[in-house]
């Protein structure tokens, strides 16, 4: 069914993202039974149908073991990972005394719409980005750099905040996590499998022998191998390629949404502009990466990049929010940030700037105070004449 307006493309990309999230949960099967296929071959030497048959017995045996397995990895995920994630960027809870501007900000975005008020934390990075964390009401925040807060005015922050808002708002945050839970259970089978044989020295068909020739019997374990290692690399793949589609289709959804929340295209669009190129988070995992605002990380000219690139999602904005594209947009360096009050360690300044230091009186020797040996400002009134009144120096004669 086609989608029309962005709510109805809301609920498509939902309907869609759980059938993903199924696809990765096969997977999982996938990968036993493959591993169930070179069990037997390294093991046993038997025609291919065989091997086939017994491999797919060994699945049934092993899926209910392979589903707890499964389950109980999402359930540490669905407690830990927040904290697990905080461990790798460093991010840390802010309150509004600490971050008043972005405080307000989020908190003006989240009343607006009626949103639950997320955690909120700063990372303390050069980097530009931001992305949006949690499984559920309690656990939901957003994490923005503090090079963004320093390189964005408070409307790009606003829009950048939105965007995160959006991807909590429409459950993608959730989904994300279990399908790179669910893809983490998938590489880490997969390399495991691999170490396994690589590093094990077994020989194909070196255990039980079974009946009937012997080179037939060699042939089949052969062919179980290598079915076996195809299941692995197409699983392996299909899993990275089911979390390209969950990322790449949610972040035109989340741009779209900002809008919608901040009624500010262009602020939208001047921050991708900013973000772009600069979102590299220091340490930071693919998995984190995923999950911001922009994932500088492409590789093969786009065609396992994470996100759409900025040119595509600016391009969206103008072409059905009707903002207005300023092209790429540089930046000066980041600077270190003046003392106040302390220009170059000369001393404390004034209204207009440092003070001479033929201006600044220290005081004698002795330490009295320093007193000028003629007034600034010669009266022309001769010495020891009475000074003079309201209205001026008296007369002569008066």
């Amino acid at each position: 069914m086609a989608a029309y307006g962005l709510y109805s493309h809301i609920q498509s990309n939902k309907r869609r993202s759980v059938v993903l999230i199924v696809g990765l949960f096969f997977l999982v099967y996938v990968l036993t039974y493959a591993g169930a296929l070179l069990a037997e071959a390294l093991t046993v030497q038997a025609p291919s149908d065989w091997y086939l048959q017994k491999a797919w017995q060994d699945l049934l045996q092993a899926a209910p073991y392979v589903t707890i397995g499964t389950v109980l990895w999402i359930v540490i995920a669905y407690y830990f990972h927040q904290s697990m994630i905080d461990a790798i960027t460093g991010g840390e809870l802010v309150t509004r005394q600490q971050q008043p501007r972005l405080y307000n900000l989020l908190e003006n975005l989240c009343i607006s719409r009626g949103i639950p008020m997320p955690k909120l934390k700063v990372m303390e990075s050069d980097a530009l980005n931001a992305f949006a964390t949690g499984m559920n009401q309690k656990q939901y925040s957003v994490t923005v750099t503090s090079g963004l807060l320093d390189r964005l005015d408070d409307a790009e922050i606003e829009a950048v905040l939105g965007h995160e808002l959006t991807h909590i708002r429409n459950g993608d945050v959730r989904l994300m996590v279990v399908a790179m839970v669910i893809a983490g259970v998938v590489s880490f089978f997969a390399e495991l499998v691999f170490r396994i044989i690589f590093n094990s020295g077994w020989s194909v068909g070196g255990g039980r022998r079974s009946e009937g020739d012997g080179d037939r019997r060699g042939g089949g374990a052969i062919v179980a191998v290598l079915i076996a290692f195809a299941l692995i690399v197409l699983a392996w793949v299909l899993s990275f390629v089911i979390r390209l589609a969950l990322s790449r289709s949610r972040e035109f959804l989340a741009d779209a949404g900002s809008v919608e929340l901040t009624k500010n295209p262009d602020a939208m669009i001047s921050a991708l502009r900013k973000i772009e190129g600069r979102g590299e988070l220091p340490g930071a995992t693919s998995a984190v990466m995923e999950m911001c605002v922009d994932n500088p990380r492409e590789e093969f000219a786009d065609l396992f990049a994470t996100h759409p690139s900025v040119d595509r999602r600016v391009e969206a904005l103008v072409k059905y929010a009707g903002g207005h594209d300023p092209g790429p947009i540089a930046l000066p360096p980041p600077e270190a940030e003046p003392i106040p009050g302390d220009p170059g360690g000369e001393g404390p300044a004034g209204p207009w700037g440092p003070a001479p230091e033929t201006q600044v009186p220290q005081g004698d020797s002795e330490g009295r105070p320093f007193l000028p040996e003629r007034p600034p400002i010669d009266s022309g009134r001769p010495s020891g004449s009475p000074p003079p009144g309201p209205w001026g120096s008296p007369r002569d004669g008066d």
